[in-house]
């Protein structure tokens, strides 16, 4: 399932959500089903290691699958 950004033309609460094809996505605030889709705030290299350890373990203590490489986790800062 994708995940889209989206404003409500309703309330204008932005939000994203993951959206399966078949679906229709609703606003989490308001419950209204016209929404605008945004275009999506791509992340930027996190710098900082233990930002994305700390991430890696939390997702880990949910269950969830993580997108951090051991490398990344154990490189050291620069500077």
């Amino acid at each position: 399932m994708p995940l889209y950004s989206y404003e409500c033309e309703d309330c204008h609460a932005e939000c994203e959500l993951l959206v399966r094809g078949s679906d229709t996505p609703v606003c989490p605030s308001c419950g209204s089903e016209k929404l605008q889709q945004r275009v999506a705030k791509i992340c930027v290299e996190i710098k900082y290691p233990a930002i994305a350890k700390s991430w890696r373990k939390a997702a880990a203590a949910e269950g969830e699958l993580s997108n951090f490489s051991k490398q990344e986790i154990q490189a050291k800062p620069k500077g």
